[in-house]
C-alpha cells in the first residue's frame, strides 16, 4: 500500500533529487511544533513507515496529539533505524536466531526468513577479564594487555568462532571484534550515524540496544535506549517496537559548574535527583542554557547512567556542539553537511540558549550546575550519592547501620578492627574501608577526554610530589576506546598512570560488569579473617552488592581522578578537605587539592592532543586489525551445525515441542513460592554475569563435563549455553532470600523443608510437577538489560512473578519469555497482605484475558486478593498467547 503521508515526500538538496526525505513541517499542524524533540523521533519513524498495518494513520495522530495521549496509556509502534549488541547479550541472541532457522525448518518453512531485515552491530566488549595487572607475576607492567587479551581467546574461542559464523551466516550483521573497545563509547565516536541516508531517504538515526546503557548515545541527539535481548530479536526481523507512549520530563540546565566539577559529579548529582523525584518509565530531556555548557563527552555521560535513575531516554537534541564533535571525531565532510540541513528542515536541531524553542513538556525540574559538589556514590546504589566531604562520615555511619543499602551492621567493637598481612614480603595491613580495588573503567567516564585527562594530569602531578599507590591494591585502566590510549600517551600523562598501577589492562567493560579478576590471596585472606567491609571505587555506573567483586562489600562510584585518590590514600575513610591524601617519603603531608588539575589545564591539553586524526587512524582499521579475530575458522552453514560436546554453545530447549496451532491459556494452580524476596532485587542477583563459584550447581555440571575450575570462565561467558545458565540462576552470593534470612544463593524446598540451591530445589519442584512463583518488592528487575534474568527462571518453571513494582526492561522481557509479571495493586504489599511464602497459589485467568487487567490470587489459606497483570499492550497480550515473542514469530515466519 501507497504510504499516506506520501504527499510530504521532498528533496533536500535540489542537486541530489534522488534523495528525499519526509518533511514533516508540511503536516501543517501547529501541535507539532510544541512537540518535545524526543517525541518528533518516535512521529518521523511513524509517519515514514505507515502503512495501516504494522503502522496507522491512528498512531500518527497518537503521537502528534502526545499532550492528551501522553497520560492515557496509547500504545504506539517504533521502528528503531538500528539496533545494537554487546556479546553477553549478543551471544544468546545469535544462539536463539540459530535455533529459531531449526525450528522454522521443522515446521516447514524457509530458515533463511529468520535474518535481520534492520542493521545490526554487535560489539565484543564484555568478555575480557583483569586477570593480570600490575600485582601480577609478570616480567614486566607492560605485558598485562597482551596477557588478558590471550586469555580472553582462550577462554572465549568457541564463542568468538560462534560469533563469526553468524556475521557470515546472517545478512546485515556487523561484528565489531574484541580488543576494540566498549559498545556505548564506540557507538559513540564511530557507529552513530545521527542522520540515515538509506533506501533513497533522509531520517534521523534511532536505536535500540541489548545493554540498558545503550542510553549513552542520546547525549549526541541520537535517540536510543535499553531493550531486553528477546524484544531486540523482534525488531532485528522486521517487527516495530510496541511501546506506550511516553511522559516527557524536561530537565533545565543552567548557571556554570565550578572549577573543581566533573561531568561525573553531575550525573551522580542528577541521578539522586531524578530517582527522588521518580522517572521510571518516562523520557527525559535536557533543556536550558547550562546545556551549551556541556561537551558531548559530558552529555553522554549524563544519559549513560539514564538507567541508574530509572527513565528509559535521556535525550539532549542535536545542536551545534553535536556537529562540533562529529567533525572532532573524523565524521565525513559530506555527511556533516546533509546532518545539519536535514535536522534544520524537519525542526529537530536545538538552539538551547533559545527559549521559544522549548517545547511542551510533562513536568519541568531543574538543576543549578553551580550548586554540583564533588560526589561518589554507594556503598551499595548508584543513585545513593554521597559529597566527597561527607565520604568519610558517611561510611562509617554505614558500618553501623542495619544491613541494608546504606548499612553493613557490623558491631560498634569492630569499627576500629585492624588485620595484618604480609604482600610480596612486605608488612600491610587492612581496615574497614580500605580500598582494595581502584578501577578508571566503563563507557561512562572513559569517553570523557576531559576526565580522562583531568586523571592524567593528577597521576603526573601525585608522581612528582613523590606520592604512590600501594602495591597490593588492584588497579587497573580499561579504556573505551583506542582513542584514549592514543590521546594519552600523546599527551605524556600514559607514564604517569602507570607508574601509579594505572596502565591498560583491556579494552573491554571489565571491571564495572563484575569481570574484575582475582584479587591477591593475602588481601583475600585477610578480608575474610577479619570480616571486613573492603572497598573499590571504579569509574562506572553500577555498583550493586555483588557485581563488582565478592569480597568488596562497599563499591563508590567516582571520577577518574577521583579513584586515582582514594587509591593513593588506601582508604574511602578519609576527608580530603582536612586530611591529606598521602605523607610522601620525606614526610610531606600532600592533599588532595594539592594535586588537582584546574579546568583550564585539561581543557589545553584536551585541545592540543584530541584531534580527529586520532579518531580515523583508530577506526579505519577497527573490523580487521585484531590478527586473532581474522585467524579465526567459523563454520559456513547456513543452518548452525551444534557441537554436543561444547559447554559453551547450545540449541536451547525453548522452541522444542512448538507447534503451529496455539494451547489454551491456563490458570495457574496450586503454586509454591520458589524465593521470596524484598526490594531491588536486580538483575545481577537473578543472574549473575560474574565468576562461577566452586561449589554451585553451575560448577558441578561443568566438573561433569571435565573441565577444571580455572576453566569455568563467567556466566556472561557461558550465555550460550542454557545448562548453565539455567544453573546459575539466582546464584548470586548476595541473593538475600526470605526463606533462608541470610545473603545466600539458596531457598526452602517448602514440601520437605530442606535448604537447598536454587537450582536443585527448583528441579526437586520440577519432579513433581508444581508450577513455581516468585514474590518480590519494589523495583524487581533493577540493573541491567539482561534476557538471561528471564530465561532462566522461566526454564527453572517459574510461571509468574508477584512484585510491587518493576524495572522496565526487565518486565518486557518476562513477557517475552511467557512469564506473567503480576502486580500487588496500590496499597499492597506481601507484608500487608500476610503472605509468608509457604501458601500455594493459584492464580485464576479469564478465557480471553486483556491488557493491564485485574486478575484473583487464592492461596489455599482460603484467602483471595486481586493483583494487576501487568501485559501493558495487546501486543504483549499477543506474545501471551504464543508462549513468548520468539514463539509467535517462528509461527509468523512459517506460516507467511
Amino acid at each position: 500500500m501507497t504510504n499516506p503521508f506520501a504527499h510530504i515526500v521532498e528533496d533536500l538538496d535540489p542537486s541530489h533529487p534522488e534523495h528525499k526525505f519526509y518533511n514533516l513541517s508540511k503536516l501543517g499542524d501547529p501541535r507539532y511544533e510544541r512537540l518535545p524533540f524526543s517525541i518528533r523521533v518516535l512521529l518521523e519513524s511513524a509517519v515514514r513507515n505507515c502503512d495501516e498495518f504494522l503502522v496507522k494513520q491512528t498512531d500518527v495522530e497518537s503521537i502528534l496529539n502526545w499532550k492528551q495521549t501522553q497520560s492515557q496509556s496509547v500504545e504506539v509502534p517504533f521502528r528503531p533505524a538500528r539496533v545494537i549488541l554487546q556479546d553477553f547479550t549478543g551471544v544468546p541472541a545469535v544462539v536463539d536466531f540459530a535455533a529459531m532457522r531449526d525450528a522454522v525448518k521443522k515446521l516447514g518453512g524457509d530458515p533463511e526468513r529468520i535474518n535481520p531485515v534492520c542493521p545490526a552491530d554487535l560489539v565484543i566488549d564484555h568478555s575480557i577479564q583483569v586477570d593480570f595487572n600490575r600485582n601480577s607475576n609478570s616480567t614486566s607492567r607492560s605485558d598485562s594487555l597482551q596477557k588478558n587479551q590471550d586469555l580472553e581467546f582462550d577462554r572465549n574461542r568457541e564463542r568468538f568462532e560462534f560469533l563469526k559464523w553468524g556475521s557470515n551466516a546472517f545478512k546485515n550483521m556487523r561484528i565489531i571484534p574484541p580488543g576494540s573497545g566498549i559498545v556505548h563509547q564506540v557507538n559513540l565516536e564511530y557507529l552513530a550515524r545521527v542522520v540515515f541516508l538509506q533506501d533513497g531517504f533522509y531520517y534521523p538515526d534511532s536505536l535500540v540496544g541489548t545493554d540498558s546503557h545503550t542510553t549513552m548515545i542520546d547525549g549526541l541527539g541520537v535517540l536510543g535506549w535499553g531493550v531486553g535481548g528477546i524484544e531486540a530479536e523482534a525488531v532485528m526481523l522486521g517487527q516495530p517496537i510496541s511501546m506506550v507512549l511516553p511522559e516527557v520530563i524536561g530537565y533545565r540546565l543552567f548557571g556554570s559548574p565550578n572549577k573543581l566539577i566533573t561531568s561525573t559529579d553531575i550525573v551522580l548529582t542528577v541521578t539522586k535527583h531524578l530517582r527522588q523525584v521518580g522517572v521510571v518509565g518516562k523520557f527525559v530531556e535536557f533543556f536550558g542554557p547550562g546545556v551549551g555548557q556541556l561537551s558531548i563527552a559530558d552529555r553522554a555521560t549524563i544519559a549513560n547512567m539514564c538507567p541508574e535513575y530509572g527513565a528509559t531516554a535521556a535525550f539532549f537534541p542535536v545542536d551545534n556542539v553535536s556537529v562540533q564533535y562529529l567533525e572532532q571525531t573524523g565524521r565525513d565532510a559530506e555527511k556533516l553537511a546533509y546532518i545539519s540541513s536535514y535536522l534544520k528542515a524537519v525542526g529537530m536541531f536545538r538552539d538551547y540558549n533559545n527559549e521559544s524553542q522549548d517545547p511542551e513538556f510533562t513536568q519541568v525540574f531543574e538543576l543549578d550546575l553551580s550548586s554540583v559538589v564533588p560526589c561518589c556514590s554507594g556503598p551499595k546504589r548508584p543513585q545513593d550519592r554521597v559529597a566527597v566531604s561527607d565520604m568519610k562520615t558517611d561510611f562509617e555511619s554505614c558500618l553501623g547501620a542495619k544491613q541494608g543499602f546504606k548499612g553493613f551492621q557490623v558491631a560498634a567493637e569492630s569499627h576500629e578492627a585492624v588485620v595484618p598481612f604480609q604482600f610480596k614480603d612486605k608488612d600491610y595491613s587492612l581496615s574497614h574501608g580500605s580500598v582494595v580495588i581502584a578501577a578508571i573503567t566503563s563507557c561512562t567516564n572513559t569517553s570523557n577526554p576531559s576526565v580522562m585527562l583531568g586523571a592524567g594530569l593528577l597521576a603526573k602531578k601525585a608522581i612528582e610530589c613523590g606520592l604512590s599507590v600501594k602495591p597490593y591494591i588492584k588497579t587497573s585502566l580499561s579504556p573505551g576506546s583506542g582513542v584514549v590510549t592514543y590521546y594519552l600517551k600523546e599527551s605524556g600523562v600514559m607514564d604517569y598512570l602507570s607508574q601509579l598501577g594505572f596502565e591498560v589492562v583491556g579494552y573491554g567493560c571489565m571491571t564495572c560488569i563484575g569481570n574484575s579478576g582475582p584479587l591477591p590471596e593475602p588481601v583475600v585472606e585477610a578480608i575474610t579473617q577479619g570480616d571486613l567491609v573492603a572497598a573499590g571505587i571504579l569509574s562506572g555506573n553500577r555498583n550493586f552488592e555483588g557485581r563488582v567483586h565478592p569480597n568488596t562489600r562497599a563499591n563508590y562510584l567516582a571520577s577518574p581522578p577521583l579513584v586515582i585518590a582514594y587509591a593513593i590514600a588506601g582508604t574511602v575513610r578519609i576527608d580530603f578537605d582536612k586530611e591529606p591524601v598521602a605523607v610522601n617519603k620525606e614526610g610531606k603531608e600532600v592533599f588532595l587539592r594539592d594535586i588537582w588539575p584546574s579546568r583550564q589545564e585539561i581543557q589545553a591539553v584536551e585541545r592540543e592532543f584530541v584531534i580527529p586524526s586520532m579518531f580515523k587512524e583508530v577506526y579505519e582499521k577497527i573490523e580487521k586489525v585484531n590478527e586473532r579475530w581474522n585467524a579465526l575458522d567459523a563454520p559456513s552453514d547456513k543452518l548452525y551445525p551444534w557441537d554436543p560436546r561444547s559447554t559453551y554453545i547450545k540449541s536451547p530447549p525453548f522452541f522444542h515441542g512448538l507447534t503451529k496451532e496455539l494451547a489454551s491459556i491456563k490458570s495457574i494452580t496450586d503454586a509454591h513460592v520458589l524465593l521470596n524476596f524484598g526490594d531491588s532485587v536486580t538483575t545481577d542477583h537473578i543472574s549473575p554475569a560474574g565468576n562461577i563459584a566452586r561449589t554451585s550447581p553451575a560448577a558441578r555440571y561443568l566438573t561433569t563435563r571435565g573441565l577444571n575450575p580455572r576453566d569455568f570462565n563467567s556466566y556472561g561467558s557461558r550465555r550460550g549455553n542454557d545448562a548453565v545458565m539455567a544453573r546459575g540462576t539466582f546464584a548470586n552470593i548476595r541473593l538475600f532470600n526470605k526463606f533462608v534470612n541470610k545473603q545466600a544463593p539458596r531457598t526452602l524446598h517448602i514440601p520437605s523443608g530442606e535448604m537447598l540451591d536454587v537450582f536443585d530445589a527448583a528441579e526437586k519442584y520440577k519432579e513433581t510437577g508444581t508450577p513455581l512463583l516468585i514474590l518480590a518488592g519494589k523495583e524487581y528487575g533493577s540493573g541491567s538489560s539482561r534476557d538471561w534474568a528471564a530465561k532462566g527462571p522461566f526454564l527453572l518453571g517459574v510461571k509468574a512473578v508477584l512484585a510491587e513494582s518493576y524495572e522496565r526492561i526487565h518486565r518486557s522481557n518476562l513477557v517475552g519469555m511467557g512469564v506473567i509479571p503480576l502486580e500487588y495493586l496500590p496499597g499492597d504489599t506481601a507484608d500487608s497482605l500476610g503472605l509468608t511464602g509457604k501458601e500455594r497459589y493459584t492464580v485464576v485467568f479469564p478465557e480471553k484475558p486483556t491488557p493491564r487487567m485485574t486478575v484473583t490470587v487464592k492461596l489455599d489459606t482460603g484467602k483471595t486478593f486481586q493483583v494487576l497483570m501487568r501485559f501493558d499492550t495487546d501486543v504483549e497480550m499477543t506474545y501471551f498467547h504464543h508462549g513468548g515473542i520468539l514463539n509467535y514469530m517462528i509461527r509468523k515466519m512459517s506460516a507467511d
